[in-house]
């Protein structure tokens, strides 16, 4: 079995970014992702969505190169002015060549 170690970026962010976020995640040369409807609780307390709408969370497998050139267009254009957080680890994946 071979197994490849590759980069899992997750962003969780106000859901009337999604598309913004999508071109800028494909732009930065992902081939995928994954997008789920989340709820939760931060530094901010809960976000209540009937309030502030809703949010999402965007999951990227991807090399550390795309990772971070993700990782910097979200510092520079949307840290600042939106209500978005991103992490970064590492996994494990088969069939390496649908992510890089």
């Amino acid at each position: 079995m071979n197994i490849h170690n590759l980069s899992l970026l997750v962003i969780i962010a106000e859901a009337l970014l999604k598309d913004r976020l999508i071109h800028a995640i494909r732009e930065s040369g992902a081939k995928g992702f994954t997008v789920t409807e989340v709820a939760g609780e931060g530094s901010r307390q809960r976000r209540v969505g009937e309030l502030l709408g809703d949010n999402i969370k965007i999951e990227v497998i991807a090399n550390r190169d795309t990772a971070e050139r993700i990782l910097i267009v979200l510092q520079q254009d949307y840290f600042p002015q939106y209500t978005v957080i991103a992490y970064l680890s590492e996994v494990q994946v088969l069939r390496e060549d649908k992510y890089v």
